[in-house]
């Protein structure tokens, strides 16, 4: 089959996050099993405009905000006629795809809608503008139409904007093996995302200093770079390393070494972190918001109200547990193998299109 996928952007982007992860992982293993893939998505500095990755095709035009007009005006030019499926991958901003591709079937995939994260992510009044009249408005468009999604949240999400005819696919983890460390003797706290206004992390350094008077030798870790990274290492108080960006042994060595592993954004699709931590016997403090709330019950975690003060709470009360009662490591984090995701994509679009039998994705 003949496959189009519309990205904002690919895995090779800078600031490609577990969305690029996801669609990757599905694209190849659909390339690998004989489908011709081509994923559109916006330029990169020193990436080629277009270039065969991992047995798929890349295009790459335009910029964060013109990647959408690029992606008509090449579909114009190069696609009419031959795909027999396109993916409508939304991330915030949508392709809308359905309304401007008429001779190919259009599904639509949400990893989670931006609501509440607005107001971090842009100044006012764009924050306004973008909850209350754009988004709602994208998100309409997609009513009476089937889309894919990767948690319940979502697709509660989504229902409230009219939006019912949801398949929820599951969230793929690709375990790493588990190293071969000791926790940390002091208590021990991890934080690991990207330094950004909706993942909270100045919520995990104000929770750090209300649990420190309680556990006075509690260490903190928050790794992840981004454009808070600075201001963070200024107000960090004693027992709180900002580590910011560290390789990826260092990451999931101290990920195992940690006793909780904390989350705090205020939405997410999933929360791949959570099965991240998990699978390395860390089990997560996350607050009760979207997204967090589906992958921290999926890994036996626990969720919190989303302040500081609920959080630093929960970290005093669990840490004598977790530091006597070590967690045995939970495969695949609670999430499933992207065998298991691709196949299940592959069933949702082959129901879509009304194909006779499922293709063998693997």
């Amino acid at each position: 089959m003949r496959i189009l996928v519309l990205t904002w952007r690919d895995l090779a982007h800078p600031q490609a996050g577990g969305a690029e992860v996801y669609t990757e992982q599905v694209t190849r293993r659909w390339a690998a099993a004989g489908h011709d893939v081509t994923l559109f998505a916006s330029s990169v500095e020193g990436r080629p405009a277009d270039e065969l990755v991992d047995g798929y095709h890349v295009v790459r035009r335009g910029g964060r905000l013109t990647v959408y007009r690029e992606a008509r005006k090449w579909y114009a030019l190069n696609g009419h006629g031959r795909y027999d499926v396109v993916i409508d991958m939304v991330n915030t901003v949508p392709f809308r795809a359905h309304q401007w591709i008429k001779d190919t079937p259009v599904i639509a995939f949400f990893h989670q809608t931006a609501e509440e994260c607005w107001h971090f992510n842009a100044p006012m009044p764009v924050a306004v503008l973008g909850r209350y009249v754009l988004e709602p408005r994208w998100i309409k468009a997609y009513r009476d139409r089937t889309v894919m999604v990767v948690s319940q949240s979502t697709a509660d999400a989504l229902a409230r904007f009219g939006v019912h005819n949801t398949v929820i696919l599951p969230e793929g983890f690709e375990p790493v093996a588990v190293p071969a460390v000791s926790k940390e003797d002091k208590p021990t706290v991890v934080w690991c995302a990207r330094l950004v206004p909706y993942k909270r992390p100045q919520d995990v350094v104000e929770a750090a200093r209300i649990a420190r008077k309680s556990i006075p030798d509690l260490q903190v870790w928050i790794m992840g770079g981004g454009p808070m990274l600075d201001e963070l290492r200024k107000t960090a108080p004693a027992g709180v390393d900002i580590l910011g960006r560290v390789d990826e042994n260092d990451k999931v060595e101290r990920m195992a070494r940690a006793h909780v592993h904390v989350a705090t954004s205020a939405r997410e699709g999933w929360g791949l972190v959570v099965s991240e931590a998990a699978a390395l016997g860390t089990p997560t403090i996350a607050y009760n918001t979207p997204g967090l709330k589906d992958s921290t019950m999926a890994a036996k975690g626990q969720l919190c109200p989303p302040n500081p003060e609920a959080l630093a709470a929960f970290i005093v009360d669990s840490m004598p547990r977790l530091q006597s009662e070590p967690i045995a490591p939970i495969p695949f984090g609670g999430a499933h193998s992207w065998d298991e995701v691709a196949d299940s994509m592959w069933a949702a679009v082959s129901d879509f299109l009304h194909l006779p039998a499922l293709a063998e994705v693997r």
